[in-house]
């Protein structure tokens, strides 16, 4: 067995933070279009990364639509990339 970090080519999230996934969609979409697209009160109301993230790491549901709507948008700017 070799002391060399194993990669995880098909995991798309693999070395992406759960900060940086929801940075990245507040940064384009905005808290507003994130609580319509995923009901959430950490998105809706009176919403910061530190609540989001507290939120999310703790309710296993919301994280997965998180993360899942993060992949998809990084799916389709790397098609975009290649047209």
């Amino acid at each position: 067995m070799s002391d060399e970090p194993q990669q995880h080519p098909k995991d798309p999230l693999h070395g992406v933070t759960l900060e940086t996934v929801v940075r990245t969609l507040q940064e384009k979409y905005g808290w507003e279009e994130m609580g319509h697209r995923i009901r959430i009160r950490c998105f809706q109301d009176n919403p910061s990364l530190k609540s989001s993230l507290t939120f999310l790491r703790k309710t296993p549901w919301a994280r997965e639509k998180v993360e899942g709507w993060y992949v998809w948008e990084m799916r389709k700017k790397s098609l975009k990339r290649e047209e």
